[in-house]
């Protein structure tokens, strides 16, 4: 069953401040009559709301002003977002109301995420969209956002170091420590030149 409100304030997409609608029951018991966004329908408060009837009108006129020239500003507007995708252009992902009332704030536009109208209910690939936000009453505004898929940076491969030089010079350095000569003293072991030679030095002449 349904209950008869007058609305006391303004709710998408229900409707206006004083507008009167059927709203099922529940709705208007857990929902709207304690938030006081709405009042039961009486002949005591239809007569309090016709007597608040000019004041109503001042105000809602006011709001389609502003919601005019939000709109102006909006649609001067081309809003670009990147996200990764694959070489189809396809998202990783997708671009939802959410994404769009994050960017649009970024702009210092605060547009609830309800009002924003995308085709599809998100977008999934790279490209160019037109999408919709309801401002306030009858008064809409259209804009484009593009969609660029992310730039990947190329996986860099170093070039294997030289393990192997390293390897034979300590090999050689470790060789040449364990030489003797024939009378059984040490070989005094071989200097290692910049470039990573060795070259034998010569024991010190003794007198």
């Amino acid at each position: 069953m349904n209950m008869k409100v007058i609305l006391n304030k303004d709710i998408s997409p229900l409707g206006e401040e004083g507008d009167v609608r059927d709203v099922a029951k529940g709705y208007a018991r857990n929902f709207l009559l304690p938030r006081g966004i709405a009042f039961r329908y009486t002949e005591k408060t239809a007569r309090l709301f016709e007597s608040r009837r000019e004041e109503i009108a001042e105000r809602k006129e006011l709001k389609r002003q502003d919601a005019t020239g939000v709109k102006d500003r909006l649609q001067a507007l081309e809003l670009s977002i990147t996200m990764p995708a694959g070489a189809n252009g396809k998202l990783y992902g997708a671009v939802t109301g959410q994404t769009i009332m994050d960017e649009l704030a970024k702009q210092g536009f605060q547009i609830e995420r309800k009002r924003i109208e995308i085709p599809g209910n998100s977008i999934k690939s790279i490209g160019r969209y037109k999408f919709t936000i309801k401002l306030y009453g009858n008064t809409t505004a259209e804009l484009f956002i593009n969609i660029a898929a992310q730039e990947t940076k190329p996986v860099s491969r170093e070039a294997p170091a030289r393990g192997r030089r390293r390897y034979m010079s300590e090999g050689h350095r470790e060789k040449a420590s364990e030489t003797k000569d024939v009378s059984g003293e040490n070989v005094v072991p071989a200097a290692e030149t910049a470039i990573g030679e060795q070259v034998a030095v010569a024991p010190e002449a003794t007198e």
